[in-house]
């Protein structure tokens, strides 16, 4: 059972406010006193989830709970889907737009590290319906 629950909403291309969700988290997870190695993780998994959705995603959403052991984080979006989720997995691909690269985003590291950081991970995803990233945290952790 979740001791605080929050909810973050995330919209296409806005890159004006890409990342303040995963900003208020971490802030929170400080406030909160959670150690600072989990937090970084956290943080890393929320902003890559955080601007897959701005990017390749519809509008969607992170909703962080956390728990007396854990935290979990679930970003979910309204997009276009993954079709195969293996290969977007696969460290170095990426479906980034040319305008995108320019950016500086695009080297195919968001889901891999998402997967690396986590304690826990889940992805699943319908072709023109969206994506759900489920993640897990340990608070008691020794993952670095």
């Amino acid at each position: 059972m979740a001791v605080l629950k929050k909810e973050f909403h995330i919209h296409k291309n806005d890159f004006f406010r890409a990342g303040e969700a995963s900003i208020s988290i971490k802030n929170l997870l400080k406030a909160l006193g959670i150690r600072p190695q989990i937090i970084r993780r956290v943080a890393i998994c929320g902003y890559e989830g955080e601007m897959n959705v701005v990017m390749h995603g519809g509008d969607g959403k992170i909703i962080v709970e956390i728990c007396p052991e854990s935290i979990l984080l679930l970003i979910t979006d309204n997009g276009s889907g993954i079709p195969d989720i293996p290969l977007a997995m696969t460290k170095g691909y990426s479906t980034a737009t040319e305008k995108y690269r320019e950016m500086g985003f695009g080297a195919g590291m968001g889901l891999p590290n998402m997967k690396k950081n986590a304690d826990s991970f889940a992805i699943d995803s319908v072709v023109g319906e969206g994506t759900n990233v489920r993640m897990g945290f340990s608070l008691t952790s020794k993952k670095e």
